[in-house]
C-alpha cells in the first residue's frame, strides 16, 4: 500500500501545485510529502517533478505518469467501493463552506436535521463570503451563489433566487427615487467587493435587454450583511438576493427600487470536486440540500415576493 499512498501524494501535489498545499490537504507535513515523492521517484527510477521555491511542475515522465495514475486510482476506488459495498451509510467528517448569510439563514436550521438523518457523519462548517478553493483548503463541499467559473467542480443547482434592488424609505425621501437604471449612477450604492474579483457591475433587466452599470458609493465591503445594515440605516441602495431582505421588505424597513427593472435571478448551487466516485457523505449532503434547501429557499421567497409586490 505504500506505493499507492505515494502515488496519491504525487497526484495531489500536481493538482494543488505545491508540496505544502498537498500536505495541508492530506494532513501530512511537507517533509513527509517530500519523502514520499522521493520514494516514488526512486521506485520508478525517473524524475517526476521539477521543483522551485514556489511551485512544482511535472517532467515529461511526470506528465505521462500522472495521466496513467488517474486511471489507476479510479480503478482502485471502484474496487474498494465494490468490496466495501457501494451502498454503505454515509460516514466520516464532512467539511462544508458556504456564504455567511446563507449559512445563518438556511444551514444553521437545516444541519441538525442532516445530522439526525446521518448520525455517522460529523460536520465542520466554515462560513465566509469569500470563494474558497475547495481542494487547497481541504473542503468536501460548498454552497455557491452566482456563476461558477471553476469547471473542475460538479455543480448541482438548488434554486434560482430573484434579486432585488432596495433602500430604506428614509434614504429615498432624502435623495429621491431612481426612475430608470442610469439614475443609480447618481446614487450611493452599497457594494459587495471581494478581493481579486472583477470590477463591480450591477445588471438590470429592461425592455431593450440587460443594462450593465458601473455603480459606486461610499461603502464597499467583503461581508454582505454589513451592506444590509448600512441600507437599513439609510446610507444607500443595495442589491440583494430576495431571501436575504424578505423580512425587511415585509416590515417596510426596506422598499424595492426600480421594480420594473429587476436584476436577473442568482443561482444557488451545491458544488464539490469532480471525482469519478463521490463520497457517500458528500452525495448525501448534496441530495439533502437540493430537497430541503430548495424548500427552505422557496419558503423565504414566498414572503419576499408578497412584500415586493405590495
Amino acid at each position: 500500500m505504500a506505493l499507492i499512498e505515494n502515488i496519491r501524494v504525487f497526484v495531489r501535489v500536481l493538482e494543488l501545485g505545491s508540496l505544502s498545499a498537498a500536505g495541508r490537504h492530506m494532513r501530512l507535513s511537507p517533509a513527509v510529502v517530500s519523502h514520499r515523492l522521493q520514494q516514488l521517484e526512486s521506485h520508478l527510477g525517473v524524475r517526476l517533478l521539477n521543483r522551485t521555491t514556489r511551485r512544482v511542475r511535472p517532467t515529461e515522465h511526470g506528465s505521462a505518469f500522472y495521466e496513467a495514475c488517474q486511471d489507476v486510482l479510479a480503478t482502485l476506488e471502484r474496487a474498494e467501493a465494490t468490496v466495501a459495498d457501494a451502498g454503505r451509510l454515509p460516514r466520516g467528517t464532512l467539511r462544508i463552506t458556504a456564504p455567511l448569510g446563507f449559512g445563518r439563514q438556511f444551514l444553521a436550521p437545516l444541519l441538525p436535521d442532516f445530522r439526525e438523518a446521518h448520525p455517522e457523519v460529523s460536520v465542520q462548517l466554515r462560513l465566509s463570503d469569500h470563494v474558497i478553493d475547495l481542494l487547497a483548503e481541504g473542503m468536501d463541499v460548498a454552497i455557491r451563489m452566482g456563476n461558477l467559473a471553476d469547471s473542475s467542480l460538479i455543480a448541482r443547482r438548488i434554486a434560482d433566487c430573484p434579486q432585488v434592488v432596495c433602500a430604506a424609505p428614509d434614504y429615498l425621501a432624502r435623495h429621491g427615487e431612481p426612475a430608470e437604471p442610469a439614475d443609480l449612477l447618481k446614487h450611493a450604492c452599497l457594494i459587495l467587493r471581494l478581493p481579486g474579483a472583477r470590477p463591480v457591475r450591477w445588471v438590470l433587466s429592461s425592455p431593450d435587454g440587460p443594462v450593465t452599470l458601473a455603480v459606486s458609493g461610499p461603502v464597499d465591503a467583503d461581508f454582505g450583511e454589513i451592506l444590509t445594515e448600512f441600507a437599513l440605516r439609510g446610507h444607500g441602495i443595495v442589491m440583494k438576493p430576495l431571501w436575504e431582505v424578505a423580512d425587511y421588505l415585509r416590515e417596510g424597513r426596506l422598499v424595492p427600487v426600480l421594480p420594473d427593472f429587476p436584476p436577473p435571478p442568482i443561482s444557488v448551487s451545491v458544488v464539490y470536486p469532480h471525482r469519478r466516485l463521490v463520497a457517500a457523505k458528500t452525495r448525501a449532503f448534496a441530495d439533502f440540500m437540493i430537497d430541503r434547501g430548495a424548500a427552505a429557499i422557496q419558503a423565504a421567497l414566498g414572503t419576499g415576493a408578497q412584500s415586493s409586490a405590495a
